[in-house]
């Protein structure tokens, strides 16, 4: 599939990022992860990120999620400017509009299946409480197909199981954007496959718009566009199975 870094002209785009710049350390130690990256990504559309270990994307998905800062450059989401947005924008915008999927779960074990999907809840001003956040994490749960252990703790589900009460947890709230790092990496197959079509639906039929990493052809081939990433940069369509699946070919850079 090719990858361009823009995307068609519509609707005001949910991100938008130019020349992103972003580096760990100082002096001799100082590494770039990301070399002037730039990415369009409009509503409703399904995006998957792809690219070998070390070549930027979890980083990037970071900093679009408001989770990290960019050294220069910019990022917009939903037309919030992060270079100029104070802290508390961020978070209520992370909070009501941003859902975030990643590998490892992020699930707390103290707390029942039920209680880590209306975590958010507690972190959003003016939100529904008690019984209202009760009904609406369990309708989640049902969507994902774990309403029937909704008052097991996640030290007694599978990794498939712990997946889906994150995805639930993610959508607690109606998210208009979905950030996923590597979200199938810790499941078998068949579980992965079943994710998967989940997000695939979720795009179709709700609309949520989905930004995905990922080093799996599995996602990549049923999203509605793929952007390759190589050494910190977004590389050309001719280089997005090289900068994916490890061939040696090195192709250009992709500038918007």
């Amino acid at each position: 599939m090719a990858s361009r870094t823009e995307a068609p002209a519509a609707a005001p785009l949910v991100v938008r990022a130019r020349d992103v710049t972003k580096s760990y350390g100082k002096g001799p130690g100082r590494t770039q992860v990301l070399r002037g990256v730039s990415l369009d990504v409009a509503p409703g559309e399904f995006v998957a990120l792809v690219g070998q270990s070390g070549s930027g994307k979890s980083t990037l998905l970071n900093i679009i999620g408001g989770l990290d800062h960019l050294d220069a450059g910019v990022v917009e989401v939903f037309g919030l400017d992060y270079r100029k947005a104070s802290e508390t924008a961020k978070a209520t915008l992370r909070n009501q509009r941003i859902g975030f999927v990643f590998q490892a779960f992020n699930l707390l074990d103290s707390l029942t299946c039920l209680d880590n999907v209306i975590l958010p809840a507690s972190f959003r001003a003016g939100a529904a409480a008690g019984k209202a956040a009760t009904d609406q994490g369990l309708e989640m749960l049902r969507r994902v197909g774990m309403a029937d252990l909704a008052r097991r703790r996640p030290s007694e589900l599978s990794g498939g199981q712990k997946q889906r009460v994150a995805i639930a947890r993610a959508l607690f709230g109606g998210p208009e954007l979905l950030l996923c790092d590597e979200p199938t990496g810790n499941l078998d197959s068949e579980t992965g496959r079943e994710v998967i079509e989940f997000f695939r639906e979720l795009n179709q039929r709700d609309g949520v718009t989905l930004l995905i990493v990922t080093h799996e052809r599995r996602v990549s081939s049923v999203a509605g566009r793929v952007v390759a990433m190589r050494d910190g940069a977004i590389v050309e369509a001719e280089g997005v199975e090289a900068a994916a699946h490890g061939d040696e070919a090195p192709p250009a850079e992709a500038r918007a």
